[in-house]
């Protein structure tokens, strides 16, 4: 490790693995936090600073490892949506930092309380079958009219601590993955830190009401990330990492969409 930290080579793919994270995810939080609910939770529910993290990983380890990996992510997300309830609960009376504490220390029990079991794949998604149908109920209390629109002014000082905490996670998974295996390496991909940016931002400017919107209407969103991220487990051996890649994000995308349009209709009708 300490020849590593005087090769150039090392510093410039350090470099680029946070550039490549801090733009994505910052971006994406300023176009969710200029969105409505709804859509800002469609984007929220996107892998960004996942798919950051996953490519960063791509990087450093194998297709096999990277295979492996998309198991403990498949887990954390019916997590994280959990999280996202617990917060949405919460901030309807509480402040943020009992509503986001709280909603974190359920994610991280509940990611350490996980590597109690041996998943493969197929009990991933079936954890996933049994938690969203729960979830996505227990949420539409939380939804709010849809009159709210989420639309705050940004500051330097907003972007920088976001780009400084992303550039923090990015150190940690570089630095970690292979100390901590592929398990907990796809889990700590999908730590989420986006999302709590933006129930940092609309919570503070917003209100609790507002963020808690976002935070009820990831639910059915979070399904599609679900079916990506099984495509790549399927698919990282066989046709190659950037190409499942690719493939995952395209179905998180269908699935985004087809709600967009489900949406649009029963807006219509």
């Amino acid at each position: 490790m300490t020849a590593l930290l005087v090769e150039p080579a090392f510093w410039f793919n350090l470099a680029l693995k946070i550039a490549i994270t801090v733009s994505i995810t910052v971006i994406a939080s300023v176009v969710v936090e200029r969105s409505g609910p709804f859509i800002g939770a469609l984007i929220a529910a996107l892998p960004t600073a996942g798919g950051a993290a996953m490519i960063i990983l791509a990087m450093d380890h194998t297709p096999a490892f990277i295979a492996q990996s998309v198991i403990g992510s498949m887990i954390i997300t019916p997590i994280c949506a959990i999280y996202a309830l617990t917060y949405a609960a919460l901030a309807q009376r509480h402040g943020l930092l009992l509503s986001l504490g709280t909603a974190l220390l359920v994610w991280f029990a509940g990611a350490f309380a996980s590597r109690l079991i041996d998943w493969t794949a197929n009990t991933a998604l079936l954890l996933n079958l049994v938690v969203f149908p729960i979830t996505i109920y227990a949420a539409v209390q939380f939804l709010g009219d849809g009159k709210v629109k989420p639309r705050v002014e940004f500051t330097a000082r907003d972007l920088a601590w976001r780009a400084a905490v992303v550039t923090i996670c990015v150190l940690v998974v570089t630095g970690l993955s292979t100390s901590i295996g592929s398990y907990f390496s796809g889990v700590f991909a999908f730590f989420p830190v986006a999302m709590s940016s933006f129930f940092i931002i609309l919570h503070t400017r917003l209100g609790g009401k507002a963020a808690a919107s976002v935070a009820a209407h990831v639910q059915a969103p979070f399904i599609g990330l679900v079916l990506g991220l099984y495509a790549v487990h399927l698919l990282a051996e066989v046709i190659g990492v950037w190409w499942a890649y690719g493939l995952g994000l395209a179905i998180g995308i269908s699935w985004n969409g087809a709600l967009w349009l489900w949406r649009r209709q029963r807006a219509k009708a």
